[in-house]
């Protein structure tokens, strides 16, 4: 039986757009022009997938999401343009249920291969995913919830007198779709004394990296930082690495750890990459120093990586089938031997939590 995909958008010519491209997959396409008929729709059937607008006459996208998962829980694809503004309510859409984004048609030039790809890796991707697994990840409390529940008793880190020269372990972090919630608790989960670095990798366009390290530094006792060109690596911070550019790690002759953009994207699909950023920690710190973590997400990203930081002796970390939205990139680390322990994301977050 075919694949059903609802694509929802008041454009349209967006939705001539997506059909078409979504149509090669050889699944069913069905269409909405607002939040109001999207509702009805998806609750009187069960979709594979959706597509949503953010900005649509009646009903916008976010209470088209928020009613849909609460109704009939369905793999949502959020349709955003690339915008600051739409970088927030973005996020805010993934927070309610949402599984990941995309770029809208027309935002980039949808004649180009790369975009086209990824919609629809990113279609057939969420297609896979089962109603069970997001009704188990909506159990979930969301991080407002965590954040409200947390406010009156989180406890600022104080920032003492440090340098790069004092980092004892670095944690890699990398992720990709259905990873921002894992994210954001992580980054909330860390206590204010936590004195290990953390850096970040979540596969994001440039304009969204930013609103996204804005938002998990209010959730967090730690500092959140998107990363920028020489700024020093401390302990006891996390960054998030920019969009559109690779993380790389250098060590200056004073022996000061800083980081750098690297805006060559090289064979990687996704920029920043896992892999850049980990290959890239190896050169400048030693292996039992690092500790890599590989998230859900699609595709490949950071396994050769993980396999490296493994054979030099980093605790590398991989999320299960069992937890992982979408089974690419932790499977892959696995498969190829790049992985130390495969664990439940409760696992591996109790883990990074209590590493000292």
């Amino acid at each position: 039986m075919a694949k059903k995909v609802l694509i929802v958008d008041d454009s349209a010519l967006v939705r001539k757009q997506l059909t078409q491209m979504i149509e090669t997959l050889g699944f069913e396409i069905e269409t909405a022009r607002n939040g109001q008929e999207a509702v009805a729709k998806a609750t009187n059937q069960q979709y594979d997938v959706i597509t949503m607008d953010i900005n649509m006459p009646i009903m916008d996208g976010i209470e088209a999401v928020r009613q849909i998962m609460q109704s009939q829980p369905t793999a949502i694809l959020m349709v955003s343009s690339l915008t600051t503004a739409d970088a927030s309510i973005t996020m805010d859409a993934l927070d309610l249920g949402a599984v990941d984004f995309i770029a809208k048609p027309g935002t980039m030039n949808v004649g180009e291969n790369e975009n086209r790809e990824e919609i629809l890796a990113k279609v057939k991707s969420l297609s896979r995913i089962s109603p069970r697994r997001l009704k188990r990840k909506l159990a979930q409390p969301s991080l407002r919830e965590r954040h409200r529940a947390t406010s009156e008793r989180r406890e600022r880190a104080v920032v003492h007198p440090c340098s790069s020269k004092d980092i004892e372990k670095v944690i890699l972090i990398g992720s990709s779709t259905g990873g921002p919630g894992l994210i954001e608790q992580i980054c909330s989960a860390f206590p204010a004394d936590f004195k290990h670095t953390v850096c970040i990798v979540q596969h994001m366009p440039e304009q969204f990296t930013a609103a996204f390290a804005q938002r998990l530094d209010r959730a967090a006792s730690l500092s959140v930082q998107e990363t920028k060109q020489n700024m020093e690596l401390l302990p006891g911070h996390i960054y998030v690495a920019k969009g559109g550019v690779h993380l790389n790690f250098a060590k200056k002759v004073s022996g000061k750890i800083v980081l750098r953009e690297d805006s060559k994207k090289g064979d990687n699909f996704f920029q920043p990459s896992v892999n850049e950023m980990m290959k890239s920690a190896l050169e400048i710190f030693k292996g039992k120093d690092l500790v890599g973590v590989i998230l859900t997400g699609i595709g490949d990203d950071g396994a050769d990586a993980m396999v490296a930081l493994k054979k030099a002796g980093a605790y590398t970390l991989g999320e299960s089938e069992e937890s992982a939205t979408v089974y690419g990139m932790p499977k892959e680390a696995y498969d190829r031997g790049g992985v130390l322990e495969q664990l439940a994301f409760p696992a591996i977050l109790r883990k990074i939590v209590a590493l000292r």
